[in-house]
């Protein structure tokens, strides 16, 4: 089919020397992270074969599409409570990637600007709850860090006498919106830069371009929205020590 990535040997062997060049070059650099990449490429291949055998099932019914968002908001928890850090309770981690996407997919659904289907459904959930799940992992790693690197300054406003709440606030926020860079970065440079899954998505679908545009700019805007939030409740629950170590001098 026209416009459609020929699968089949070649397709195979561009994958592999792509995800081999990945892992010499950081390797090279002494970046540490070679394993890693080869790990990801591999992970990712086996996960994107198993997910496309088992979509259409999972598109039949609607109780099998929010099973399925179940699995990808659990994954989600785990790896940015992972990325965070050591002492950080996944219980917690799941506030900021839940508090975006489930109220917008139901903003979305509730005005009729989203299908009510399995096949509209499930990758705009997907790509809210992936959003989500960077942010609150950039923003959650940055903020403890900057607790970590500026103990001093967090420990002198204590002894000014900030509550422990403010006197975090005071280190981790000037730097919270850093983990709002690549949405930022996306949104301002689609269609110049990049032209994002979701529009090539619908135009592979058969849809216009003005569709593949509008459902783009939504995709865009509720990222924004979603990432924000994720990012403004994790900097409070780093500030008031519910995600990873609680700074010294903070109360429990």
């Amino acid at each position: 089919m026209a416009g459609v990535i020929a699968v089949g040997p070649i397709f195979a062997g561009v994958l592999v020397v792509f995800a081999a060049g990945a892992a010499l070059l950081a390797r090279w650099g002494r970046l540490r992270v070679s394993r890693a990449i080869v790990v990801a490429a591999v992970r990712a291949a086996v996960q994107l074969v198993t997910v496309s055998l088992l979509i259409v099932s999972v598109l039949r019914a609607a109780w099998s599409t929010a099973a399925f968002v179940a699995v990808m908001f659990v994954v989600a928890v785990v790896t940015s409570a992972r990325r965070v850090g050591a002492g950080t309770s996944a219980a917690w981690v799941a506030v900021p990637i839940a508090a975006g996407p489930v109220p917008t997919v139901a903003a979305l659904l509730g005005s009729g600007v989203l299908p009510r289907t399995g096949v509209a459904v499930l990758p705009v959930a997907g790509i809210l709850i992936g959003g989500a799940m960077t942010a609150t992992s950039l923003a959650g790693r940055r903020a403890l860090d900057e607790l970590g690197t500026r103990r001093g300054e967090y420990e002198a406003a204590l002894a000014l006498g900030f509550p422990a709440r403010d006197a975090a606030l005071e280190v981790v926020r000037p730097t919270a919106a850093h983990a709002l860079v690549p949405a930022l970065d996306q949104t301002r440079t689609v269609g110049l830069v990049t032209l994002p899954g979701a529009f090539v998505g619908v135009l592979l679908g058969g849809g216009s371009a003005v569709q593949a545009g509008a459902t783009q700019l939504l995709i865009l805007i509720a990222l924004l929205l979603v990432e924000t939030l994720a990012v403004v409740l994790t900097v409070e629950l780093v500030a008031t020590g519910r995600l990873g170590h609680r700074p010294a001098g903070q109360p429990a």
